[in-house]
């Protein structure tokens, strides 16, 4: 099995979710607007403890997504509440669509093979422009990714 159609449906979840001007499969190297902006890519890829059989090796495949609004937005009041209905949206589907179509074992939700899905708020100087950031930490298990031989 490939990785990227796991990647493809990460990303098509951020674009269906009608939150966003722009989905980037990078992070953005120039200020990424006055919208909302949603950036995916590979965190983390190694073996699912515990998940693997004697055959092939489950995977865990933790994706960053990033939700980047404009720091200097007017109204101020209502950076941070846009960029939580976004990142609570996302969260929303991927907690709702917990095997992303059939891809992938599970969401780990509550962290059963490590970190589970989870978001971190910060700043971030994007091209000399402060933008407002959640970072989720999606973690996906995938089965029977590696076959395993000798």
């Amino acid at each position: 099995m490939s990785l990227k159609p796991v990647l493809d449906a990460a990303i098509s979840h951020a674009m269906a979710s009608g939150y966003f001007e722009r989905v980037n499969f990078h992070e953005p190297k120039n200020k990424p607007g006055n919208g909302l902006t949603c950036a995916l890519w590979v965190q983390e890829i190694g073996p699912a403890s515990n998940g693997s059989g004697l055959n092939s090796t489950t995977a865990r495949l933790v994706v960053n997504v990033r939700v980047y609004q404009n720091f200097v937005m007017q109204p101020e009041d209502a950076i941070d509440p846009m960029v939580l209905d976004a990142v609570d949206g996302l969260m929303a589907l991927y907690s709702g669509d917990f095997e992303l179509g059939g891809l992938v074992r599970e969401v780990d939700l509550l962290g059963e093979f490590g970190v589970p899905l989870s978001a971190q708020a910060g700043y971030i100087n994007v091209s000399n422009e402060m933008q407002r950031v959640m970072t989720i930490t999606l973690p996906l298990i995938v089965n029977d990714l590696w076959s395993q031989s000798v």
